[in-house]
């Protein structure tokens, strides 16, 4: 299924439910900030385990539901996800060019 197919689906399933009046900007935002703590909560507690495989079905959950919410926020804000992620990577790009960033975890500002 392509992006443009699931969030057409995300879209049809709220719809067919009458769900939007409800889905107001602020709202959304809620709801990505919740989904995505309960998404930290597959890793809470966990020690030195970094892995997610016992917990992996659980993850790939919250994940569904805030790539949903994020399709419900583009939506109400008019823009396209993809289009976004893209303009969001040009930005990047330019702030963490491939001979300074590779390998390197510091923030651009310290490149």
């Amino acid at each position: 299924m392509t992006f443009e197919e699931a969030a057409e689906k995300a879209l049809a399933f709220r719809n067919a439910r009458d769900w939007k009046q409800f889905h107001t900007p602020k709202d959304l935002a809620i709801s990505i900030a919740i989904e995505t703590g309960e998404l930290l909560e597959v890793f809470q507690w966990s020690g030195g385990d970094l892995s997610v495989e016992k917990n992996r079905e659980h993850a790939v959950e919250e994940l569904a539901d805030i790539a949903i919410y994020c399709t419900y926020m583009a939506e109400a804000l008019g823009v396209s996800l993809p289009d976004i992620m893209c303009d969001k990577i040009d930005v990047n790009e330019a702030k963490y060019p491939v001979d300074k960033a590779r390998g390197n975890a510091k923030k651009y500002s310290e490149l």
